[in-house]
């Protein structure tokens, strides 16, 4: 299974993204206690002045998802064909997120 791109990421307040494209190596989508899809790896620019983080030739993957829940979620791994980052309930958040029925 191929890991999926994140197509785009509204989080520009985020240090791996730049013009609304992530340049993580792999995110982790999922936080465990909230049971949320929020993008794990996220990390603001506010957090450390100047940081600048991923590399920006390349396009950010989605490494591991803790949504079991999620119509997506094959044992961990997301096989979406591409996801969409951005703002749900002030959190960065897996947009592509979609609890099985």
């Amino acid at each position: 299974m191929q890991m999926p791109h994140v197509q785009t990421c509204d989080m520009t307040d985020c240090a791996y993204n730049k013009h609304n494209q992530c340049h993580a190596k792999a995110i982790t989508v999922g936080d465990a206690e909230t049971q949320s899809p929020m993008c794990d790896t996220f990390w603001s620019k506010n957090q450390s002045s100047n940081i600048k983080a991923g590399d920006p030739t390349q396009m950010g993957h989605v490494g591991a998802c803790r949504m079991s829940d999620c119509m997506y979620n094959d044992r961990l791994e997301c096989a979406a064909e591409g996801v969409t980052i951005g703002h749900r309930s002030d959190k960065a958040s897996c947009l592509t997120f979609n609890p099985e029925s």
